[in-house]
């Protein structure tokens, strides 16, 4: 049954309506939750140019997507209104609510997913409406209106789980959750290195979505998803904030450019209208540099490698404006993110001749691994030696990571040597480390943190940095 013709009646503007937790919604909540159901409040699709507001979704992988709309109607606004059918509108079994809303969701979905349809449930919440009022109603509400399709301010938890199981299991199989929300709501989407969805956790959706900006630290463990969560963050703000820009800080050039092209793939697979000018990727010394004005909203991601003196210069230039500090030295934080999506791996110590001990490494690495999946990191003297020598004694390319140089001058699909400077945005599955005890620890952590299989720390003598980490990751693993 279709509704869009009480929307004129009343002069509700949906997109205008926020769904605060009253009764009905943490009913709601209590019963997605008991089922294993995913539920998104206040949320927006965005598709190519358009934004389409949702009040309240709901999937049910085994049965598809319930779309709630909420309604201010009492019982006073519809006791004494005269009813007639809309014309030409769709009036299945299937839809209570505006049908370009569901061809909206499926066009997506079929655009990103190359799905037919995923079955689309509209119902209303009435929060000033119960049921022994809802009866009083004249039959024609009745029937553009049916009870089956309504949560009503004193339907319980047992009465809201049977409407929605009144309707049937689906024929064919549905997509994965992370594959049909993830395609249909890109601001809460992470696509990791071999593009799985992920969709983010509570507390990164909660990142994303609040909008009081000022002066804001955010701290998250290694693995988190962190960097692509501000990249959604910021696409966000410029789809909410059409005049506004946004700069991104980062470390090194080649770190820069590995952010642009993450940008770019992020926008490009989401399928939505959005004006690349309005961000800027830059490092500290193009932001120096640079005659732009400092943006509205500024983001200085691994805070932690950077010089204090920096970061107080971001304070003063940001004074006025929003700035987000990422992984910053202090404990007072406002946003963390507390889960790490990191694969377990095996985490080695070898005390050992370390320029042997590599060269060795690699050779075994290479018998069942392909050369885009090693990464060695060390001082610059120590990996200009060992490139040197890799040459010789293994048959693959070998390249040395410059961070000062774009991405296009970098060859990315060799064993890769780098030093710790040059490490952030790369991803590897196997990890060698050397010059461990000539390295800070907020370094060591960062590379670590690349490695998604294996990483072996190779070292001559013992130090505190030796035993820092075996007492971290040694300990761990036991």
């Amino acid at each position: 049954m279709n509704l869009s013709f009480l929307s004129s009646i009343f002069k509700k503007d949906n997109k205008s309506l926020s769904t605060p937790d009253s009764i009905v919604i943490k009913q709601l909540k209590e019963v997605s939750q008991s089922n294993s159901f995913s539920l998104f409040n206040n949320t927006t699709i965005y598709h190519h140019a358009n934004s389409y507001y949702i009040s309240l979704m709901l999937l049910d992988e085994s049965r598809g997507i319930y779309i709630f709309e909420k309604k201010e109607w009492s019982y006073d606004d519809l006791k004494d209104a005269t009813i007639e059918k809309a014309q030409n509108q769709d009036s299945s079994h299937n839809t209570l609510s505006f049908q370009n809303t569901n061809n909206l969701i499926n066009q997506k979905l079929n655009e990103l997913m190359h799905h037919n349809v995923i079955p689309t449930f509209n119902y209303l919440l009435m929060e000033n409406l119960n049921t022994q009022e809802y009866d009083y109603l004249k039959e024609s509400f009745k029937e553009l209106l049916p009870k089956d399709r309504i949560i009503f301010n004193d339907s319980s938890k047992e009465e809201i789980l049977q409407k929605l199981h009144d309707v049937k299991t689906s024929d064919v199989k549905l997509p994965s959750k992370n594959n049909i929300i993830g395609n249909l709501l890109i601001q809460y989407t992470i696509i990791d290195e071999n593009d799985n969805l992920q969709i983010c956790t509570q507390e990164q959706i909660d990142f994303i979505d609040d909008k009081s900006l000022g002066h804001e630290i955010l701290n998250a463990v290694p693995r988190s998803g962190k960097t692509y969560t501000i990249l959604l963050k910021s696409i966000l703000y410029i789809l909410n904030n059409k005049d506004k820009k946004v700069i991104i800080i980062k470390p090194t050039i080649l770190a820069c450019d590995i952010l642009k092209k993450k940008l770019l793939d992020v926008v490009e697979r989401a399928i939505i209208e959005f004006d690349f000018t309005l961000v800027s990727i830059l490092t500290p010394t193009e932001l120096k540099n640079s005659k732009l004005a400092i943006a509205d909203f500024v983001v200085c991601d691994d805070s932690d490698l950077y010089e204090d003196s920096f970061l107080e210069d971001l304070k003063k230039m940001q004074r006025r404006k929003s700035l987000l500090f990422v992984n910053a030295k202090t404990t007072d934080v406002k946003y963390n993110f507390t889960k790490s999506f990191a694969t377990n791996r095996d985490i080695s110590f070898y005390k050992s001749n370390p320029h042997a001990k590599t060269l060795l490494s690699v050779s075994r690495l290479l018998l069942k691994q392909n050369t885009k999946s090693i990464l060695i990191v060390a001082n610059r003297v120590t990996g200009k030696r060992l490139h040197d020598d890799l040459e010789y004694f293994i048959e693959e390319d070998t390249f040395l990571l410059d961070g000062s140089k774009n991405l296009i001058n970098q060859d990315l699909g060799s064993v890769l040597l780098a030093s710790y400077e040059d490490t952030i945005e790369l991803n590897t599955e196997h990890l060698i480390l050397l010059d461990v005890c000539f390295t800070n620890l907020v370094k060591l952590e960062h590379a670590i943190s690349r490695a998604t299989k294996s990483v072996s720390i190779i070292y001559e003598e013992e130090c505190e940095n030796i035993y820092q980490l075996k007492v971290k990751y040694e300990n761990n693993k036991k």
